[in-house]
């Protein structure tokens, strides 16, 4: 298969370029990053989704079997930038596609976007659209991507659990670790389902051969800040997290049972614990 890859440099990106190319897949990869285009392995191009008539000419040059949307712009974690390229990006790359006859699309969305509920949330629960700010922009992103992309003859939406590994916030070098490192970040019982980045990205390679529709991809274990926080502190040294502070309503995870019983994914890191302990320890 002849697959165009956006975002190809970053963190699931760039784990998901050499999976294809082993699967036998002709690999295409897109960057809006002019210093990572030479080191992509693969032929590649330099492209901004907001730029509409440069997505347009990139997917019908290339006449690609499937499209892989993996473009987020979290690296200032500017929320606004993240949104406004999940609307107006997907936007442009969906009509790329479709006007290039492109049948199959594989995006990346997120499963913590899920309105307040009990326990880890399914596939079938709606998503937080009366969220407050700042968390409805958030919301809002998520459900202008997944719409779009629904306009695709076969588009698989996976909504990733909160990374982690190299290259994300939840990194030896990352956000949330320099927060831990200086007893900023707090231990709530609010939820959350982790997802290892490698996973992530064996996900997008088996997605390409999924049904259209809406998976979740996290691991097996949804774990209250009052655990993994503290977990995450004593591997990286640091002292005991504050417990003071309430969950937000829609902090419950998300099952991957779907990904499991119906489509046959398994995690390779089953637990958020031992993916951490490899990672920090």
């Amino acid at each position: 298969m002849r697959v165009f890859v956006a975002g190809a440099t970053g963190a699931v990106g760039r784990r998901l370029l050499p999976l294809l190319l082993e699967g036998g897949h002709e690999v295409i990869a897109a960057t809006r990053r002019p210093e990572e285009l030479a080191k992509l392995g693969v032929p590649g191009v330099l492209l901004d989704l907001l730029d509409r008539d440069a997505v347009l000419a990139a997917v019908r040059n290339v006449q690609p079997d499937a499209v892989v949307h993996q473009v987020t712009d979290l690296a200032n974690r500017d929320l606004e930038a993240n949104a406004r390229v999940r609307i107006t990006g997907t936007r442009n790359l969906v009509d790329a596609a479709r006007s290039a006859g492109v049948r199959r699309m594989m995006a990346q969305s997120i499963a913590f976007a899920y309105a307040p509920g009990q326990g880890p949330a399914p596939e079938s629960d709606p998503l937080h659209l009366d969220a407050p700010p700042p968390r409805r922009r958030t919301v809002e992103g998520v459900v202008a991507l997944e719409k779009v992309v629904a306009e695709m003859p076969e588009g698989v939406i996976l909504r990733y659990g909160t990374l982690y590994g190299e290259g994300t916030w939840y990194a030896p070098d990352g956000a949330v670790a320099e927060s831990v490192r200086a007893g900023r970040l707090r231990a709530t019982s609010g939820v959350t389902s982790f997802l290892h980045v490698d996973d992530a990205a064996h996900a997008a390679v088996a997605a390409l051969d999924w049904p259209a529709g809406v998976v979740n991809i996290v691991d097996d274990e949804p774990a209250p800040g009052t655990e993994w926080v503290p977990y995450l502190a004593a591997l990286l040294g640091a002292p005991p997290p504050p417990r003071t502070g309430r969950a937000e309503p829609w902090e419950r995870g998300a099952t991957n049972a779907r990904a499991r019983n119906e489509l046959g994914w398994t995690p390779r890191w089953a637990s958020w614990r031992n993916g951490f302990c490899k990672l920090f320890g």
